[in-house]
């Protein structure tokens, strides 16, 4: 008998703690300002239909709703039921209905993602990929060149893709790749689609395709993206066949495609073209070297850059 009276009694307690905590919590949420808020714009909202949707308006009410707590490292609404998304009411009638929405940092976050996507790259340097305009170094007179017409060749850059890009020539270290960094970036912030390439390594590689059969999709993925960047065009000797079937090939596309290309090279185009005439073997081919020199000049204006080693 004392067993049971001792249940009910603990029962009974748990159950007025229980009665207490719910009075508790209803009091405060009907005091939050958003809430009274909601409530106050929707008069059909009495109190036992708060009272039947007291759950959702607890779940709005134990959220991060303002990214006033939020940081790019986490917490606030990183730490919601929907990480990164906040929660907003909405009544319909005598209806409550809970829903998420992405919060601020969510957005900037997509933003950065899509914005990295838009700059592809064969392996080139985290700094360069990161490179900006305003973080050229202007100190040297030798480089005010450069970045005025490239400056204002971003400036012109509104609905359309420019036809032409930049062949910026130059010694060993005054800051050419860079330059390719800052453009790509700068077309980023634009929507526009780039890609960079190590000259050296892009022979590696369409050398590899052959092994899985994929030359032709890489190189169709060069002609067609909307920005190229071939850095250090010249760095080595090229095949025959590379030259007239791979970058013949690509240029040949995009020069009819009017769509722009970016190089970097420590020869001018004269010294370029004498460079590509001489093929692995050894031969001299002065006419086909100067088909690429053309394709190239038809893609792109040449930037000389006369500026002190950076390196």
């Amino acid at each position: 008998m004392e067993s049971i009276r001792a249940s009910l009694k603990k029962w009974m307690n748990e159950r007025q703690s229980f009665q207490e905590a719910y009075q508790q919590m209803r009091e405060e949420l009907l005091n939050d300002p958003d809430i009274q808020s909601v409530i106050q714009a929707h008069p059909k909202l009495d109190q036992k239909a708060v009272d039947r949707q007291l759950i959702k308006l607890y779940e709005y009410y134990s959220q991060n709703k303002d990214c006033s707590n939020c940081s790019e490292r986490g917490g606030g609404c990183a730490e919601n039921i929907l990480p990164g998304y906040k929660p907003v009411l909405e009544v319909e009638g005598t209806t409550i209905h809970l829903s998420y929405v992405k919060c601020k940092y969510t957005e900037i976050k997509e933003q950065q993602m899509k914005r990295t996507n838009l700059i592809k790259s064969l392996y080139m340097p985290k700094e360069i990929l990161e490179a900006s305009i305003s973080t050229i170094d202007a100190a040297d007179p030798d480089r005010h060149n450069a970045i005025k017409t490239i400056v204002n060749y971003l400036k012109s850059i509104h609905d359309e893709i420019p036809k032409k890009g930049f062949y910026i020539h130059g010694p060993f270290g005054v800051g050419k790749t860079y330059f390719l960094g800052a453009i790509a970036n700068e077309f980023a912030d634009k929507n526009i689609e780039s890609m960079l390439i190590y000259m050296p390594e892009l022979v590696r590689e369409i050398k590899g395709s052959f092994k899985d059969d994929s030359v032709g999709e890489k190189i169709d993925r060069f002609k067609k993206v909307q920005a190229l960047m071939i850095d250090d065009i010249g760095a080595e000797s090229l095949s025959s066949w590379f030259r007239d079937e791979v970058l013949g090939s690509i240029l040949q596309y995009r020069m009819m495609e009017g769509l722009p290309t970016f190089f970097t090279s420590n020869y001018s185009l004269d010294q370029l073209e004498h460079h590509l005439s001489t093929t692995t073997k050894g031969d001299v081919e002065q006419l086909k070297a100067g088909r690429i020199i053309e394709r190239i000049q038809q893609v792109s204006e040449p930037i000389e850059i006369n500026a002190a080693n950076r390196r």
